[in-house]
């Protein structure tokens, strides 16, 4: 296409604009706009024609001046606290596959628990007047709180469900499954439990509260037994704290893990140190993550539904974005406990 040919020398340098499009496919820019939409009014003749032209240069709609035009965007937002987390991959995978075909693409932010790094993002990224946000949990600054309320941007968070009027959420109750796992020692026989945590965000204290709860409706309050380190979680944290506990707790008969990679870690090192599981020590985790249910022995653990939050987050942000009603608010999806041989 010769006019496309001269409309890319003209520009060797710099972005090809709305405007040289129209140039390659005489016609106005405000007709290219259109036909790139996919609106009716052009017609297909001349839809070909801009397409054509765009393929040619290398046209790519710039979105940030898309959204100020329209004041819409076809960005969201996604704010998660580690990528290195198998449980936050699954969850940003299922948002994708909900969000892409409906047209929107995800600008992922990684706060690293952080409230600063989550200000940061969220100041970033709603420059860019993203149509939608989803955030991980509800504990967050007032400044981050103040940047979401008067963005005017539909948010919902995941991993958590809460209860207040106009917010929106999708998750399980973090407390009320540790409060199971907890349970399921206990039904087993087991009556000396520590609860073993790292990271030591919201999500983790929850489970340890539900843990504490489950222990006191036993009568046994006064057996708890908190271990918790500020550390990222690890396979080797997870190892080195099974040794502290039951050197310092000799009296332990089970440790639940706030996470599986925890566990896992601790798996293998009573593996290395020749310590019984489940026969001196039973050991639980959380999560389920994948290789959990290859351990030796095989991990119990609590299956949380990541995916499903993620996917069910992105459906209910869809229609909020499209000004739909939504009939379940703050979406309960519960968890399951998964026992295997370790306890």
């Amino acid at each position: 296409m010769a006019g496309a040919a001269g409309a890319r020398r003209s520009r060797s340098t710099g972005r090809v604009t709305l405007a040289d499009v129209a140039q390659a496919a005489g016609v106005s820019p405000i007709t290219v706009s259109r036909a790139l939409r996919g609106e009716r009014a052009v017609a297909p003749e001349l839809c070909e024609r801009v397409r054509a032209a765009a393929a040619a240069l290398g046209y790519v709609p710039d979105p940030a001046a898309r959204a100020l035009a329209s004041s819409r965007s076809s960005h969201v937002a996604v704010l998660i606290p580690k990528l290195s987390n198998t449980l936050f991959v699954d969850l940003l995978d299922a948002v994708q596959n909900t969000l892409v075909p409906a047209g929107y693409q995800t600008l992922i932010g990684v706060t690293h628990y952080s409230a600063a790094e989550e200000e940061a993002a969220l100041r970033s990224f709603l420059a860019h007047r993203p149509a939608g946000l989803i955030v991980t949990g509800s504990d967050r600054s007032a400044a981050a709180c103040a940047l979401i309320d008067g963005s005017g941007v539909p948010c919902v968070r995941v991993m958590e469900v809460g209860r207040e009027e106009g917010g929106y959420s999708v998750g399980f109750s973090q407390r009320d499954a540790g409060r199971a796992i907890t349970q399921q020692l206990l039904d087993s026989g087991r009556q000396h439990i520590a609860y073993v945590a790292a990271q030591l965000d919201p999500r983790t204290l929850e489970r340890g509260e539900g843990y504490a709860a489950a222990l006191a409706h036993a009568g046994l309050a006064d057996r708890t037994n908190q271990v918790l380190s500020a550390e990222p979680s690890s396979m080797a944290l997870g190892g080195a704290m099974l040794e502290r506990v039951l050197l310092d707790a000799p009296q332990t008969d089970a440790i639940f893990f706030c996470n599986d990679d925890l566990a896992q870690g601790a798996l293998l090192a009573a593996l290395r140190l020749g310590i019984a599981v489940p026969g001196r020590v039973a050991v639980a985790g959380f999560n389920d993550l994948p290789g959990s249910d290859q351990m030796l022995p095989p991990l119990t653990t609590v299956a949380t539904p990541r995916r499903e939050i993620g996917a069910q987050a992105a459906q209910m942000l869809l229609k909020l974005m499209r000004g739909q009603p939504v009939d379940a608010p703050h979406l309960d999806l519960g968890f399951q406990v998964v026992r295997r041989a370790s306890a």
